[in-house]
């Protein structure tokens, strides 16, 4: 009775303990694409490849071949195989030394959950925690921590590891050979890895073979080609896109990236990136903007320390340049400030201290709206932030859910028109989205749970869908170094040069790129231009063509009646004159559309605009350049040579 007790006891101690089932629990990460394929593998902490994995994820093959070789009773058995133990035991008393193993495979799954030396107290602690373990889990779920822990050479634990980084598939699809293959390389994971020990890798996969034939698990066809199949040569890298995104998500997330595309993707940054200095990196995002889901991103060079390359530079806050323009337009034609005609002055002025120039250092006299902000021209965009008023524009792009990040203290001034604010490439690419469709700024998402539940946020509104099409119409024509269609875009370049970026959309997708130093320094004699938009047009030649609908802006009308359309010249003086003056000179010009505008070296002159002229007076005998600009942004420019009276 004392033993009967005794035994019961200890059936309710091993039953009942703790079992240590850390290791189990310490996994990677796979992170997949919207369709499900994985496209990020991650280490544990341990830096090994190892991922959850259970039975029903793997070809049936596998556990099948691994039970009639391994554990035939494995589905009976308490965890431990009295029948196998007797005979391990009473090989050992006639032969004097172990002949069979007894293990079963829940014993080797807890010597996997707790490696130990192999001693007969080791192998009795693992009898006494298969045993618990078989009380609490099921077989299919003791198989899947088999799949799971078991070694396959260097840092490769688990089938799904395993069968990735030697096969370069997925475990539910694997061939006779596979399945035999690994079932031999965990019994000796480093003594027949195939790329170190391919001899002995293949002798022992193919007794693996013959033993699944002798147990009627394979056919004798399945036998004769899995003996001649190849062994993998060398490991396979596992891949791991966006990294700088992928490996902050958790396990088993599904992402709304595309793998191809975003494949792409990676693979155009990558011929960019070896034509730029040590020091430069960029930022590529692709968005589905009637979703404003991001389908691929490239957000820096993830390899390359000397690049940051483990900054999300898709996330990081930097100048826009001038990328919020279209924004600042939009916003001001709904408000009535102006329209797509309203004319404004691109000529050198002051808004008190502040002094803005334009880009090119050449100014346009009188414009439209709509030319100023093709044309990106900063005067225009100063006068209308001016008459808009800087603090009511960052408030109009906080409550649509993009803050403007301000120098510590800062309030918000006039320079916002010019990029004088930050912002990330994600909050860009929100407001871009929102153009391209209706106006409305919604929640950027790269979970697809976000996208399909709408947990991050609701649409806010920030332009009326007329006044968006209107602005989308206003940047909409072909790009400059050709690609598909009409395209709305935009480019931005940050004061010294720091920030190059080049934003657009068409019907389907947006997309933006930004080139530049992560650590902020500048690039003298870059511009978007040059260095962004090629990029960019690269990266629309990805996508399936989506064109928009090319805008015709109407024509401004000059002060007189109506469009003016003949071509602007000098009727006064003549091209490369020597003039003699004593009284000054009329400037006289033809054609073009009113209101002129008459410069002298870059300075204007006070203008008639019902004559067409414009009185000046010469400091003195030199050269000068005259030039005179039009309403439609026609210009002309002339040489004289001014000579006193006496040389005559």
């Amino acid at each position: 009775m004392g033993l009967t007790a005794a035994a019961l006891a200890l059936t309710v101690i091993t039953l009942l303990r703790p079992l240590g089932l850390q290791r189990l629990h310490e996994q990677g990460r796979i992170i997949f694409d919207r369709h499900g394929a994985p496209i990020a593998y991650i280490m544990d902490r341990q830096g090994e490849w190892k991922f959850a994995t259970s039975a029903d994820q793997v070809d049936p093959l596998l556990p099948h071949m691994l039970i009639a070789i391994e554990d035939r009773r494995f589905a009976t058995d308490p965890g431990i195989d009295p029948l196998a133990i007797a005979r391990a035991v009473w090989q050992m008393a006639r032969a004097g030394h172990l002949v069979s193993g007894a293990s079963t495979l829940t014993m080797q799954v807890a010597r996997l959950l707790h490696p130990a030396p192999r001693t007969l107290i080791a192998k009795l602690s693992e009898a006494d925690e298969a045993i618990a373990l078989t009380s609490r889990f099921s077989k299919p779920q003791i198989m899947g921590m088999w799949l799971s822990l078991a070694p396959f050479g260097g840092n490769i634990v688990g089938v799904q590891a395993a069968s990735r980084i030697w096969f370069g598939k997925s475990p539910a699809s694997l061939s006779p050979a596979e399945a035999a293959l690994l079932i031999a390389l965990c019994r000796r994971p480093e003594a027949l890895r195939p790329d170190r020990h391919p001899i002995a890798a293949a002798m022992a996969r193919n007794r693996v073979l013959r033993e699944a034939w002798a147990e009627h698990v394979i056919s004798a066809d399945a036998l004769r080609q899995a003996l001649g199949a190849t062994l993998p040569t060398q490991r396979q890298a596992l891949p791991l896109q966006s990294p700088q995104i992928t490996t902050r998500l958790p396990n088993n997330t599904r992402t709304t990236l595309d793998a191809g595309l975003n494949q792409a993707l990676a693979a155009l940054a990558d011929r960019d990136l070896a034509g730029m200095t040590p020091a430069e990196s960029l930022a590529i995002m692709i968005i589905d903007t009637h979703s404003t889901t991001v389908r691929a991103a490239f957000a820096g060079d993830w390899a390359n320390p000397r690049r940051a390359g483990f900054l999300d530079l898709t996330a990081a806050t930097r100048s826009p340049g001038s990328a919020l323009k279209p924004f600042l337009y939009g916003l001001a034609f709904a408000d009535g400030l102006a329209g797509p005609s309203t004319i404004f002055s691109d000529l050198p002025a002051h808004f008190g201290a502040y002094a803005p120039d334009d880009f090119t250092h050449h100014f346009m006299g009188q414009v439209s709206a709509a030319q100023a902000l093709r044309r990106s021209l900063n005067l225009p965009a100063v006068s209308l932030m001016r008459a808009y008023r800087p603090a009511r524009f960052a408030a109009a792009l906080a409550a649509a859910g993009t803050p403007l990040a301000l120098p510590r203290g800062a309030l918000p001034s006039l320079p916002l028109a010019l990029g004088g604010a930050g912002v990330s490439m994600r909050e860009m690419a929100r407001l871009y989205a929102g153009l391209g469709n209706d106006g409305s700024i919604r929640p950027l998402h790269v979970i697809q749970a976000d996208s399909q539940t709408g947990q991050t946020g609701r649409a806010l509104p920030l332009l009326a869908p007329s006044v968006a099409r209107e602005i989308t119409g206003i940047l909409t024509r072909n790009l400059p170094f050709g690609g598909p269609g009409s395209i709305a875009w935009k480019t931005g370049t940050s004061a010294g040069n720091r920030d190059d970026w080049a934003v657009g959309f068409d019907q389907r997708h947006a997309v933006l790129v930004w080139v530049g130093r992560p650590d902020g320094g500048a690039l003298p004699g870059a511009a978007a231009i040059d260095r962004a938009m090629p990029i960019f047009t690269q990266v629309f030649g990805l996508l399936p063509a989506a064109p928009l609908t090319p805008y015709n802006p109407p024509p401004p009308v000059s002060l007189a009646q109506g469009p003016l359309a003949a071509p602007l010249r000098f009727a006064f003086p003549p091209p490369d004159a020597t003039l003699q003056t004593i009284a000054g000179v009329d400037l006289r010009a033809m054609g073009g559309a009113r209101p002129l505008t008459f410069l002298v070296d870059g300075a204007p002159l006070t203008s008639i605009a019902a004559l067409r002229s414009a009185h000046w007076n010469p400091p003195g005998p030199g050269f000068y350049r005259l030039t005179i600009l039009d309403a439609l942004g026609q210009h002309v420019t002339t040489r004289v040579r001014i000579i006193s009276p006496s040389s005559g």
